[in-house]
């Protein structure tokens, strides 16, 4: 049977990277603006997320504008918005799941076979919504890097990645670990030890 232990460090840091994978979801900072190659020095930074973009001025004043249509934006922003509502709404379900197989809870029953059991299916649900993460902040990634490298981009729309990339991925990242740790409450039968099967003495032992 798995440690109660190690069940309750893969909780806590599934639900620090879900905590991690929401913060990054909300906030504008996925990409920011890149001035590399560009001589003149500006006084406003443009940061674009999944839900809005904003204006970070000098002044110290910030101006957000939500999206206004879902149909204009862009095919791999849609697929990192979907992938990472996916994601947490899994990561609930599979933390949700975690508390009724863990040891240290009342819930599931006192069957700590079957308890064992779904700790184990949580961690597999925690490890799919963990991957959905990483698939959108990469993709998302990868979408900066080649805008950022093509050579028909202007200099001053190209973006760099922003802090909400790296604290999504972070996140996943301990999700993905704190899921492997629940998954790894898989029950072990107990072998029954074998004896040879006793036969009664036959007529010819006692002659």
């Amino acid at each position: 049977m798995a440690n109660s232990g190690l069940q309750i460090l893969g909780f806590a840091l599934a639900l620090i990277g879900l905590i991690g994978l929401i913060v990054g979801t909300i906030l504008p900072q996925w990409k920011m603006s890149s001035y590399a190659g560009d001589n003149i020095i500006t006084a406003i930074a443009m940061y674009e997320g999944l839900w809005m973009s904003c204006a970070f001025q000098s002044t110290g004043q910030i101006q957000c504008k939500v999206y206004d249509s879902i149909l204009q934006l862009s095919g791999p922003l849609q697929a990192t918005r979907a992938l990472m509502i996916v994601s947490i709404i899994v990561l609930v379900a599979g933390l949700g799941a975690a508390c009724m197989g863990m040891k240290c809870t009342n819930c599931g029953g006192d069957d700590k076979v079957r308890k064992s059991r779904i700790a184990m299916a949580a961690g597999i649900i925690i490890l799919i919504g963990s991957l959905c993460a990483i698939v959108a902040c990469s993709w998302y990634a990868h979408d900066i890097i080649q805008a950022f490298y093509n050579p028909f981009t202007p200099v001053n729309t190209k973006y760099e990645f922003g802090s909400a990339i790296f604290i999504a991925w972070a996140g996943s990242f301990l999700a993905i670990v704190g899921g492997g740790m629940l998954a790894a409450s898989c029950p072990r039968e107990k072998s029954t030890p074998k004896y040879p099967i006793s036969r009664p003495p036959s007529s010819k032992e006692y002659v």
